[in-house]
């Protein structure tokens, strides 16, 4: 079966979000590439953004999660898009509690994590790297 992988842009500090991300989730980085790792003469490389990162990636469970800098010349990323969100479906209560307030610190809460009306234990936020999440837990029912 195919697996999905999310994969943020950020404008310079993804290797910052992505030790925060790390903290959180815990692992280790499988990928980490910066744009000097590439810099060729088909490829030039500013000297201020060598060190950004070109790929980065932090397994999560069975997926990866993944981002780059956004190399100045292509422009900013919109740090305040409202188009997707990344879900996170826990294994308990304890761990939505865990991951939700985690990525909550300096960021916002969207929707406080809380029984939802349709059965499950859910809640959104927006981390204070703009990323949107949404954390759901599905108790078993007998």
């Amino acid at each position: 079966m195919a697996s999905i992988h999310p994969h943020i842009n950020f404008n310079g500090n993804a290797e910052e979000a992505f030790n925060f991300y790390q903290s959180i989730f815990g692992g280790s980085f499988s990928k980490i590439i910066r744009f000097k790792d590439l810099k060729s003469e088909d490829f030039p490389v500013s000297a201020h953004e060598e060190n950004k990162i070109m790929h980065i990636e932090l397994p999560i469970g069975p997926s990866s999660l993944m981002a780059n800098d956004v190399p100045e010349a292509l422009g900013r990323t919109n740090e305040n898009e409202n188009r997707s969100k990344i879900v996170i479906k826990a294994d308990s209560k304890e761990q939505a509690d865990k991951l939700f307030h985690g990525l909550a610190t300096d960021g916002q809460i969207e929707m406080p994590l809380s029984d939802s009306p349709w059965g499950t234990y859910f809640g959104m936020l927006r981390d204070k790297y703009g990323i949107e999440w949404m954390i759901d837990f599905t108790p078993q029912t007998k």
